[in-house]
Parts: C-alpha cells; sequence; structure tokens
C-alpha cells in the first residue's frame, strides 16, 4: 500500500545532525576523489595506453600525471614551443641586409 500525501516527508532521509559525522564523511570523501572521464578521443585513448604499456604503469597513473602536467603542478619545468629564447636577439648585419634589398622592391607590372 503506498503511503498517503500526508506521510511522504516520513520516506525522506533525515539530514545528518551530527556535526562531527558530516566532517569525517567530508574529509573521507574528499582524501579518496574519483572522477569519471567522458568523450575521451579514440588519439588521446591510444596514447595514454601506450604510455602505460610502455612504461609499465596504470592507465590511472599515466592519466594522473598526464592531468597534473596538464595544470602544471608538477614541479617540472614547462616546455615552452616559441621564440621566447631569441627574441630581441637581433643584430643588424648589413651584409644581410644588402641581400634580401631585392625582395623589398615591389615589381609594379606584377601589381598594375
Amino acid at each position: 500500500m503506498a503511503p498517503s500525501l500526508d506521510n511522504r516527508s516520513s520516506l525522506l532521509p533525515k539530514p545528518c545532525t551530527h556535526p562531527m559525522l558530516a566532517r569525517h564523511a567530508c574529509i573521507a570523501y574528499n582524501q579518496c576523489m574519483q572522477y569519471t572521464i567522458r568523450n575521451v578521443p579514440p588519439n588521446l585513448d591510444t596514447a595514454l595506453r601506450s604510455t602505460a604499456h610502455r612504461q609499465g604503469k596504470s592507465l590511472n597513473d599515466v592519466t594522473l600525471e598526464a592531468l597534473a602536467r596538464g595544470a602544471g603542478i608538477t614541479g617540472e619545468p614547462i616546455r615552452r614551443r616559441d621564440l621566447t629564447k631569441i627574441a630581441g636577439s637581433w643584430h643588424e648585419d648589413p651584409a644581410f641586409d644588402e641581400a634580401i634589398a631585392d625582395q623589398d622592391t615591389i615589381d609594379e607590372a606584377i601589381w598594375a
């Protein structure tokens, strides 16, 4: 027999009134935090699995390491792929300027 509308509130779970229990539950939950990652692209899946196999590690360990690297929290220096190291290092070179001078001229016949 279904409960009457008046008694349905008695079916709801009672809130935890013990603050220590709630605190410990929260700590336990956060210490073993788990994620579910959906829609992993096939190329990423292949890369993670091959890395795990090559390094003799679990897929979970390799994935956590990749996430930590991506988040920048590994303490390893981030490898930059830009021209920062050579920016501002140009030195005037008259021989170079003379060699490319023809590239600075506009052929009016082509653009007319």
